[in-house]
């Protein structure tokens, strides 16, 4: 297989290559959330980090922004949704593995 630019395992990979990106896509798995919320929950993100996070989630997407009167929320799209499966599997495999990537 060749993973040309434009390929859709290297879009895919590309979503998992920032490090933030499926830590927010998890914070988000339970319903629409506050950035300050995010933040809190998050911990270590510097809310610069988080507003790239979300603004590039959203072009891909995987997350919505609902702005009201005074409040913004961000939340997961279908499309986000259906991405939590394989991030779940991927966390598993680190849970199960991550002593052995330390150990290497």
């Amino acid at each position: 297989m060749t993973f040309l630019a434009d390929c859709r395992a290297r879009q895919a990979f590309d979503l998992l290559a920032n490090t933030w990106n499926p830590v927010v896509l998890h914070a988000l798995r339970h319903g629409p959330r506050r950035p300050s919320d995010l933040r809190r929950e998050i911990g270590g993100i510097r809310p610069k980090v988080l507003t790239e996070t979300v603004r590039r989630l959203e072009a891909s997407g995987l997350v919505s922004r609902n702005a009201g009167r005074d409040r913004v929320e961000y939340g997961l799209t279908d499309l986000g949704r259906s991405l939590l499966d394989p991030l779940d599997a991927l966390g598993r495999w680190a849970h199960e593995r991550g002593d052995e990537i330390l150990q290497a």
